[in-house]
């Protein structure tokens, strides 16, 4: 598919041979594009689907795809609660994970004034992210099912009096000018993606040092805090547990978790500890401990207010 690409693990690059080629959700110019790019290099291909539900689909599909990237949490809005279960079910793997700063800009057809818009065009998420902004102006708010899908129809209508939120690289594909940047109100705004490749497929990770398992136990009394008090045991930190209803049961649940180790054989002695005091375990993935960065700069011509 093409020469190589360039993996970012942590604060690792590591070069390899082959351009990969993954599913994402939204259209060119989205944030799930930008995290592909973080992760593979610029070189990557995106398959643009329409749901979480075809980018895991695809990613399963080695015929059409190399993996894919999807959405997580969010720092504000919290867990993406449903792809939580669209992993359980699927036959994939987290190899990865991109920590990306979300940075909303105000764009707009070469030449267009800020005195000459009347509507602006973004994902309903996008437009709530940046009422500090926008309550300065009596503009119509027109919400998209996307945000670079409003940055496209801006550029495809070549309409004078109408703007979009979206990313730079929004801005770069669709030739649009941005005419105010970074108007989010919230400036510490990360989401977090996962890098997911079909299971049995995957490569041990050099380095890895982070893992998604979930697991369930009999609800007997005492029995969640016992697997908590093994990871604490094992000094490894748990970065996150979120909880879901186990379909059938009597409000029973399952439990996803996030630890984070020094070695991978500290985490799997860890497994075998809990593996007896839980019903099931599933190890998700066993990657590399993603940092938090900032969109990279696209060569992007900025009009400033």
């Amino acid at each position: 598919m093409g020469e190589r690409y360039n993996a970012v693990n942590g604060n690792e690059v590591v070069e390899r041979n082959t351009q990969r080629k993954v599913s994402i959700q939204g259209f060119e110019g989205c944030f799930h594009q930008e995290a592909a790019r973080i992760f593979f290099g610029n070189s990557v291909e995106v398959i643009c689907c329409s749901t979480f539900k075809e980018v895991i689909e695809i990613a399963g599909n080695k015929r059409k795809s190399d993996g894919g990237v999807m959405a997580i949490e969010n720092s504000i809005a919290g867990s993406i609660l449903p792809n939580y279960n669209l992993l359980q079910k699927s036959n994939l793997t987290i190899v990865g994970e991109v920590y990306l700063q979300i940075n909303q800009h105000l764009m707009v057809n070469p030449g267009v004034e800020l005195g000459d818009i009347k509507e602006v065009h973004s994902h309903p998420m996008a437009i709530q992210q940046c009422f500090g902004f926008l309550d300065k102006y009596n503009w119509k708010l027109v919400e998209k099912e996307d945000t670079a899908l409003s940055a496209k129809q801006v550029h495809q209508h070549r309409s004078k009096h109408v703007a979009a939120i979206a990313s730079k690289l929004a801005a770069e594909i669709y030739d649009l000018s941005i005419i105010a940047p970074n108007i989010h109100t919230l400036k510490n705004n990360y989401t977090r993606f996962l890098i997911l490749q079909k299971a049995g497929e995957a490569e041990a990770i050099p380095g890895a040092d982070k893992a998604s398992i979930n697991f369930h136990t009999d609800h007997s009394k005492g029995s969640l805090a016992r697997v908590l008090t093994n990871i604490a045991d094992a000094g490894i930190n748990l970065s996150k547990l979120q909880s879901f209803p186990i379909p059938g049961s009597d409000f029973k649940y399952s439990f996803h978790a996030d630890v984070e180790f020094d070695t991978v054989e500290q985490f799997y002695n860890l497994i075998k500890k809990i593996e007896p005091i839980t019903e099931e375990v599933k190890i998700y993935g066993i990657y590399k401990n993603g940092k938090a960065v900032p969109l990279p700069s696209q060569s992007q011509k900025t009009k400033q207010k």
